[in-house]
């Protein structure tokens, strides 16, 4: 599996962290992650078909399948990106 790194960021993210930018991209404040707030967060990170991507994440960690990720929901979203995408290992 190819490691990725962010571009603006020089060592590993933790869960936390990463919870903690992608919590930024709420545009609305509404405490949800919508489709478009996600595909946002993933290109301000520097990922490749960022649309592709948070389409897949959305439908893996959207759990009452309402279209947005919430708080609840949020440490699903966490760890598949880590596990898919390798923000936690540089």
């Amino acid at each position: 599996m190819p490691v990725w790194c962010p571009k603006s960021v020089n060592f590993p993210l933790t869960d936390e962290q990463l919870k903690g930018l992608l919590k930024k991209y709420d545009k609305n404040g509404d405490g949800r992650l919508s489709w478009r707030e996600l595909r946002e967060a993933f290109r301000s990170l520097g990922l490749d078909f960022s649309g592709w991507r948070a389409w897949r994440a959305l439908r893996h960690a959207d759990g009452n399948g309402d279209g947005y990720i919430s708080e609840k929901e949020m440490k699903e979203l966490v760890e598949y990106a880590a596990s898919k995408w390798g923000f936690s290992v540089c």
